[in-house]
């Protein structure tokens, strides 16, 4: 449930509702924030079975220079970074290039980003705009229906990050950007393609 609707029930309630009543309530949104915020870590988002590792949740999307891409033609040989942005985050437009620069140094290798813009249904243009504008040549994916980001991102926080092995482990999530964190996922980045 978004920050604003719980502070527009609690700002309405107030009045009406006891202490006890308005923790109860912030309890029962923290819970449901809690469960929603890693739904990759459920045996159905993940498709576990008893055989081995869970993988995250199959998904296809249309790619913005045409085609679709799909998420497990992927599994058994790149590392893949999945990377949620919009054109409306400055932090993610300040990630691109350090994004770009980590997939062309390392593509050979078995490295592949997959960017998937949040942006509403319509804003075709504005991401075909600013990829241009940034110069990026990973994969930039349409997720104007919001399915892949209510799976692997409910709270469609941007930039927000999902690190994937070639087995379809899930290795890494990461929500923001600051300047120098590419390090850090370089470093993950590179274990990855170790393995």
């Amino acid at each position: 449930m978004p920050r604003w609707a719980i502070r527009q029930i609690i700002g309405s309630k107030l009045t009406s509702c006891s202490k006890s009543k308005v923790r109860a309530l912030l309890a029962v949104c923290a819970c449901l924030a809690g469960c929603g915020a890693a739904p990759a870590r459920s045996g159905a988002a993940l498709g576990a079975d008893a055989k081995g590792p869970a993988r995250p949740a199959d998904f296809e999307l249309p790619r913005l220079d045409g085609g679709h891409e799909r998420l497990s033609s992927h599994f058994g040989k790149d590392v893949v970074l999945i990377d949620f942005w919009a054109t409306f985050c400055k932090p993610c437009l300040r990630s691109m290039p350090e994004l770009e620069a980590l997939y062309r140094s390392r593509k050979q290798r078995g490295f592949v980003v997959l960017g998937i813009s949040i942006d509403g249904p319509g804003a075709t243009a504005e991401v075909r705009a600013q990829v241009a504008q940034l110069g990026v040549s990973f994969p930039i994916l349409l997720d104007q229906e919001s399915r892949v980001v209510s799976l692997y991102n409910p709270r469609a926080s941007a930039p927000y990050s999902v690190l994937i092995a070639r087995d379809g482990r899930v290795l890494q999530k990461r929500e923001g950007y600051t300047t120098g964190s590419h390090v850090q996922v370089e470093r993950d980045i590179d274990a990855a393609l170790a393995e």
